[in-house]
């Protein structure tokens, strides 16, 4: 019998993890809790990075791999880092063969800048990126389910994974349609994205993503990494239960952020960093906002009618339809909101957890971006995550065996897993304190409160979901007071300067319920 591998999550790290593995003829289980066109790849706007040297800048791989290394202040692994910016070119091609109209003009593929990079190499389609490759990564998917290979269950939720000897033979799954539970076999990828859901209210993200698969993970000893980096997008608004992204496409097209002092428009990140101050790296920009203390604008009113009508029409659209302001004429006050989280799943060059069998790609995963992430490398970074963690599986394949003592996991099909009515309430005060301690601008006296007030919260007879939860949210604040320094996206009042004794990721894992942290 076949070997099946099942994939959760299916974004854009899922699906190229399916279609790579499928072109291979190995069948895939493809898992998640809604359609591909809901996943937060759909979301990111601005573009993906490629050094393909288009504009006349002499830029090159070498380049592309610096300034990712120092957007991410020097602690992400450099090998994987490398891995990426070698592959992001033919990931551009990839994706034009399968449909990704990226802008072009003169038979050429147009690259704008984005923040933290000194050249120009963003490859995009208007301010929709994401949701472009991930219609496309749709289209080119369904073959493989045409054929069989890939098979695809929507509205099916993740319920843990099966370990036997430090190794994941399985996965299991709850059918939300049916209301069952079961076990499927095989070595397993965890695509399930970031953890935006212990962060409602501020974050751009979908809370769809809630951040209860890394938790249960986290709780059944998988190992986590570089938790402490949450990174503060600046420019974002509020809207219903959320906050709404203003791509950062709009600074690299020439948008500015300013305050006003009467009826004057002061442009603080230019006045200190320069004409490239509004393209400084998301934690700086953040953070200067968050010292500023005051209301802060984005000013696109100097943008040419080219640029609204041929690069930012969809965004333009958007604010439109949202906020009822025309940016092209109007300022528009924007604030940082969470966007992405630097830390996740702890995996290795390829793409394996601590547990055999066990791999993660995607912003679930802590991989590429260290300290800080540098936009337009998220969509590259869930690409090429699936691509290796799929490949990776390929080269083990002969080292699963399909059933191979999946029936001693039969009797546990109906625990308490999942939150229920009750601990809903619980799970708002856990996520508000999360929110009042993991802010911009951090400190010791605050971080302790926060871990002490998660300590109060009762949970002994908690669903796994919920005490899984409550878990990762103590390893967050410990992680954060761990660092006693401020490095990229950790800002700390108390430990203001970086320290080289600290430039390394963090791991944490949990060990007889006791957070462990190296």
């Amino acid at each position: 019998m076949a070997v099946y591998v099942n994939i959760l999550g299916a974004g854009l790290a899922g699906m190229t993890a399916a279609r790579t593995l499928a072109k291979n003829n190995i069948h895939v289980r493809l898992f998640s809790v809604q359609v591909s066109q809901r996943a937060q790849s759909n979301l990111a706007e601005g573009g993906l990075n490629a050094a393909l040297n288009m504009m006349g800048e002499d830029n090159d791989i070498n380049q592309h791999f610096e300034d990712t290394m120092k957007g991410g202040c020097y602690i992400a692994d450099p090998d994987m880092v490398k891995g990426l910016c070698e592959g992001a070119p033919s990931i551009v091609d990839e994706m034009k063969r399968i449909g990704v109209p990226w802008h072009m003009e003169d038979g050429h593929i147009i690259q704008r800048p984005f923040g933290g990079q000194k050249k120009r190499r963003t490859c995009f389609c208007m301010s929709s990126t994401g949701k472009i490759l991930t219609t496309a990564s749709i289209d080119d998917t369904r073959k493989y389910e045409d054929s069989g290979l890939i098979e695809r269950y929507t509205h099916h939720k993740f319920a843990g994974i099966l370990v036997k000897n430090n190794k994941c033979i399985g996965i299991k799954i709850y059918d939300n349609h049916e209301g069952t539970y079961n076990n499927y076999s095989g070595p397993v990828i965890i695509c399930s994205g970031g953890m935006n859901g212990m962060f409602p209210s501020i974050t751009t993200g979908t809370t769809s993503n809630t951040g209860s698969v890394t938790a249960m993970l986290y709780n059944s000893g998988v190992k986590l990494s570089n938790l402490e980096f949450i990174q503060y997008h600046p420019t974002t608004v509020k809207i219903t239960d959320k906050r709404m992204l203003i791509s950062e496409a709009a600074r690299g097209e020439g948008g500015r952020l300013c305050y006003l002092d009467g009826e004057t428009k002061v442009y603080f990140m230019e006045d200190k960093f320069g004409e490239r101050g509004n393209l400084m790296p998301r934690d700086v920009v953040s953070k200067e906002m968050a010292m500023l203390n005051k209301k802060t604008y984005l000013d696109m009113t100097g943008l040419s009618n080219d640029v609204w009508n041929n690069r930012l029409k969809d965004l333009r659209d958007e604010i439109i339809d949202y906020l009822n302001i025309d940016p092209a004429n109007e300022l528009i006050e924007v604030a940082p909101g969470i966007h992405y989280f630097m830390g996740g799943i702890k995996v290795d060059i390829n793409h394996e957890t601590n547990i055999e069998g066990l791999y993660a790609a995607g912003e679930c995963a802590a991989a590429y971006h260290g300290a800080n992430r540098l936009g337009g490398n998220s969509l590259l970074g869930a690409i090429y995550g699936g691509k290796i963690a799929a490949e990776s599986i390929i080269k083990a394949l002969d080292k699963y065996d399909d059933n191979s003592g999946l029936n001693e996991f039969s009797d546990d099909l109906n625990e308490n897993i999942f939150i229920n009515e009750e601990e809903k309430s619980k799970d708002k005060v856990l996520t508000g304190i999360l929110i009042k301690s993991m802010g911009i601008i951090r400190d010791e006296t605050s971080l302790n409160l926060g871990l002490c007030e998660l300590e109060n919260i009762e949970s002994s007879n908690a669903s796994f979901e919920f005490k899984s939860r409550l878990n990762l949210a103590k390893a967050m604040i410990e992680c954060a007071i761990n660092r006693r320094e401020s490095r990229g996206a950790h800002n700390r009042t108390d430990y203001p300067e970086s320290n080289d004794s600290y430039k390394k990721p963090t791991t944490v894992s949990l060990v007889n319920n006791e957070i462990i942290i190296e």
